[in-house]
């Protein structure tokens, strides 16, 4: 089996998220529980001790939006404390590779080949979907690789994510916003209740952002299980941290980067040399892309990967103050959006490159083009193209944004070679 047939098997034996949507949403704990039981017993031919999955430190991290900056963030600083990390996140967006990493490299596509090919029967006839399975060959990986400790984001939700099989030593929650509520609940503590999922008994909570409709949720969630829980926006003012991501928004991922270290730090020797090192060099060290992503200067082009009203607000604050003579939006939207909720922080004056990924998911352009009656706009029919017009139009002095989704940016990045 080559790395390609590999992919084509797990991309199409399996139900995935990216592609299905709600077809590829399985909650519920006992697939993965039985399969990672299969996979961690060396009486079936499984290539690692008995329960070295099990021994791994882990940090354990949900959230609406910025959790994949946090996740990277935390890795690269264990990693410059000298520990080998393993990095768990989602969706990938050029290499599948991305989801899996231990010290910023990639799984390599060995290790992807033998995992299909030992396990693919059981896969299929355990009825795994593709995001329980790449969560079971990360922690597979990650046991194989001799990991120190691993950093593991969490899917959809929390409490019924496939991630959640882990007992971590701290628990992080980013943020709650209004996103997947069909599968989350229609409110902000409906979707608290849901991530608060994540939290274990004694286990300390950090919570990045605090709400007044989400934190009662997470006090409770954290008394019930007896643990310690830290508001990480209440926390005392740090001194200024230099940071290699750009984006504006990620000052608050900091204070919840920030408040965790300050709590692995009762486990981990994490100086404050490898804690300034690891959030210097946070993408180059973990290989991060897509926030508020600098590609190019003239014209300024910008990739991000925010893609709900929560996030894409900051970075629709960011572009304000972005100087330019002539902002061109190069966007693309899931189906599944709230383009009600996202519309009106769009900037009027804007000319607007409608596309969609290569997705079943995506919404098609005219479909697009509709909704965008109120704004100067034209629709292009993938994303490479449209990435091309807007670089045809634009003058050194303009801005192009291009967002709206993960496959949108992933799209793009390759189209560009990045």
């Amino acid at each position: 089996m080559t790395y390609s047939e590999a992919i084509d098997f797990l991309f199409n034996a399996l139900p995935v998220w990216e592609r299905a949507g709600a077809g590829a949403y399985k909650p519920g704990l006992e697939r993965i529980t039985a399969f990672m039981s299969t996979l961690g017993n060396p009486t079936t031919g499984a290539s690692l001790p008995t329960c070295a999955i099990d021994k791994i430190p882990t940090i354990h991290v949900a959230g609406t939006n910025g959790k994949g900056s946090v996740c990277h963030m935390l890795a690269a600083v264990l990693q410059s404390a000298g520990l080998r990390t393993g990095l768990f996140t989602s969706p990938h967006l050029v290499d599948f590779r991305e989801r899996i990493r231990v010290d910023g490299a990639m799984i390599p596509r060995e290790a992807v080949v033998e995992f299909t090919l030992r396990w693919r029967e059981e896969m299929v006839a355990s009825g795994l979907t593709f995001f329980e399975m790449t969560t079971a060959m990360g922690l597979w990986w990650f046991a194989r690789a001799g990991c120190d400790v691993a950093v593991i984001e969490t899917g959809l939700g929390g409490r019924l994510d496939s991630t959640n099989i882990i007992t971590p030593v701290v628990s992080v929650i980013t943020n709650i916003g209004l996103e997947h509520t069909q599968y989350l609940g229609p409110t902000i503590a409906a979707i608290a209740a849901e991530k608060a999922g994540i939290i274990k008994p004694g286990v300390p909570v950090v919570i990045g952002e605090s709400d007044p409709d989400s934190a009662p949720v997470f006090r409770v969630g954290a008394a019930a299980h007896g643990s310690e829980i830290v508001f990480a926006d209440r926390q005392p003012a740090t001194p200024p941290t230099k940071l290699d991501l750009a984006g504006d928004y990620q000052q608050k991922n900091l204070a919840t980067v920030l408040a965790t270290i300050e709590i692995l730090r009762r486990t981990f020797s994490i100086s404050d040399d490898a804690l300034k090192n690891g959030l210097a060099h946070a993408a180059a060290l973990t290989g991060l892309q897509g926030r508020w992503q600098t590609v190019r200067r003239q014209p300024l082009v910008v990739l991000d990967t925010a893609h709900n009203a929560h996030g894409l607000a900051e970075v629709m604050r960011q572009i304000a103050r972005t100087p330019c003579e002539q902002l061109y939006m190069v966007l693309g939207f899931a189906a599944d959006k709230d383009l009600e909720a996202i519309l009106p922080l769009l900037p009027p004056d804007a000319r607007y490159i409608l596309t969609a990924a290569n997705t079943p998911r995506a919404m098609p352009p005219e479909d697009l083009a509709k909704r965008f009656s109120r704004f100067r706009h034209e629709t292009v029919s993938n994303v490479p193209e449209a990435l091309a017009r807007a670089l045809t139009l634009a003058n050194p002095c303009d801005m192009v944004f291009v967002g709206g989704s993960n496959f949108v940016v992933g799209e793009a990045l390759a189209a560009l070679d990045c």
